[in-house]
């Protein structure tokens, strides 16, 4: 059997997606590297985010929207004292704010805030279509973006560290949560802005970060499947 055939028949891989590659620079490489044309992942990673990334290939791609409905797990780091207009490190901080006041209290009642199903803008540096564009097009060419609040459920929000003024977190939510609107908001209640400075997700439903390849152990893979024609 030829390894062509093996991701033609369907995979679905676990991907340690790397700090600046794209989703879709994930797919691509398993696509190039499979010779697989019908390659697509469960679920946006933003660039400087790290982590979890189901990719399938084959048939297997029918079952993405059922890789993407499941519950996600994130771990990461916001910045408080100042706000960007993608909401993290895309873009730079601005509207710089004393933050020195706020204490471990604020944050844990801030974050509780959140928890359970809550309303949630996403931003407008996204990939969300609007009209037939994506939004994240309309607002890097200077038009105003409105965008609807939407239902999305925050099981946990637990502060795990405080740094000042960096604040380290965990969170488990539904799909379609934007934790960099969870960053931004969560500034905004503080009322001294913030913004996501780190990002990994660490779980999709049981998928565990810790059981996911690398690149590297990906491109391993694919020469292991070669050699056993």
């Amino acid at each position: 059997m030829k390894a062509e055939t093996i991701f033609d028949t369907g995979q679905m891989l676990l991907i340690d997606k790397p700090l600046e590659w794209t989703s879709f620079d994930v797919v691509r490489k398993v696509r190039y590297l499979t010779k697989t044309k019908k390659v697509g992942h469960a679920g946006t990673l933003d660039p400087l985010a790290t982590g979890m990334l189901i990719v399938c290939t084959g048939k297997y791609t029918k079952k993405i929207n059922e890789y993407m409905a499941q519950e996600k797990e994130y771990t990461g780091s916001i910045t408080l004292g100042s706000s960007t207009p993608t909401y993290d490190l895309e873009s730079e901080p601005e509207n710089f704010q004393p933050y020195e006041h706020i204490t471990a209290q604020q944050l844990q009642q801030a974050a509780q805030s959140f928890t359970g199903d809550i309303l949630q803008i996403p931003p407008i540096h996204s990939a969300i279509k609007k009209e037939g564009k994506r939004v994240y097009e309309m607002a890097r060419a200077g038009k105003e973006v409105k965008l609807e609040p939407r239902p999305v459920t925050i099981s946990e929000f637990e502060i795990t560290e405080i740094a000042m003024p960096v604040v380290h977190f965990r969170v488990v939510c539904s799909t379609g949560t934007y934790i960099r609107s969870l960053a931004n908001d969560f500034g905004k209640m503080l009322r001294v802005g913030g913004h996501l400075s780190k990002l990994c997700r660490t779980r999709i439903g049981n998928f565990l970060l810790k059981d996911a390849y690398s690149i590297e152990g990906i491109e391993e893979l694919v020469k292991n499947y070669k050699t056993q024609l």
